[in-house]
């Protein structure tokens, strides 16, 4: 017991160190970024519409303090995750079904390869006279600009499996469920999860776009009553929110794989 607590006590301190190291390094990343945009603003462009950090981050604690952001973050980070959740599930089953079945692939595949083409971005207007400007336009869009993503992504890993695997499974007498449970899903895991890490990013890049036409509240509202009244501290404060909440849920999304499935979990 001795001898397995002295084992334990190193490695545990050794993850530790690993962990405070890597939380120095990404605050020291921020740092460098914000140092090179007080630069930036102060010593080389010197005008107001590139206002410096500080001014902004005052700015962005007024806004907090009257409420105005806090409301803002919330509608558009709760619009982002009911749509990346549709569009994620969607696109897993039509993945699966893409790349397991071939007379569906051969069937849906074109529909695939011609509505990917099409920027969610284009269909505002479309979903806007579908669902009028209420959540149900966003919703649509964020999941749109989704599901494809992970559908790809999907079909990719379940086509690049083995079939000498799928072979020797059935042989040893797996069922159709079985095979799925033990040989398809674990193999296309990783490649589901890369494809819903990446189409997070695009998330936050349709919300912004959605709510500058039809919305009444959200960050890219507030970045579109910013610039027609030229609140310029007001446009970075709404940027900075969008990066950060971006890089906090993709943070987010990584400590849930290693937490919740390691064993699948790609090099991230």
């Amino acid at each position: 017991m001795a001898t397995l607590a002295l084992r334990t006590a190193p490695a545990s301190v050794s993850a530790w160190r690993s962990t405070l190291t890597g939380a120095a390094a990404t605050l020291a990343g921020f740092a460098s970024l914000f140092a090179l945009w007080h630069v930036a603003s102060v010593y080389l462009v010197g005008s107001a519409l590139f206002p410096p950090p500080l001014r902004v981050l005052a700015r962005g604690i007024e806004l907090a303090r009257d409420g105005s952001l806090l409301d803002n973050v919330s509608v558009s980070l709760g619009r982002i995750l009911a749509g990346f959740a549709i569009g994620s599930a969607c696109g897993v089953v039509i993945g699966f079904v893409l790349g397991a079945v071939a007379p569906a692939r051969r069937i849906l595949e074109p529909y695939t390869e011609f509505l990917r083409f099409i920027p969610a971005t284009a269909l505002i207007t479309v979903a806007v006279i579908w669902f009028g400007i209420g959540e149900s336009s966003k919703i649509f869009l964020i999941a749109y600009t989704t599901v494809f993503i992970v559908i790809i992504n999907t079909a990719a890993g379940v086509a690049s499996i083995n079939r000498n695997k799928v072979r020797a499974a059935l042989c040893l007498g797996a069922t159709r469920p079985q095979l799925f449970r033990h040989v398809l899903l674990p193999a296309a895991t990783p490649y589901v999860l890369t494809g819903m890490r990446i189409a997070m990013a695009n998330s936050f890049t349709t919300i912004v776009a959605a709510e500058l036409v039809a919305a009444n509240d959200g960050l890219g509202k507030m970045l579109w009553d910013a610039r027609l009244f030229m609140l310029v501290d007001d446009i970075f404060v709404a940027l900075i929110c969008l990066g950060f909440l971006g890089c906090a849920a993709d943070r987010l999304f990584r400590w849930a794989i290693l937490r919740f499935a390691r064993r699948f979990s790609p090099v991230m």
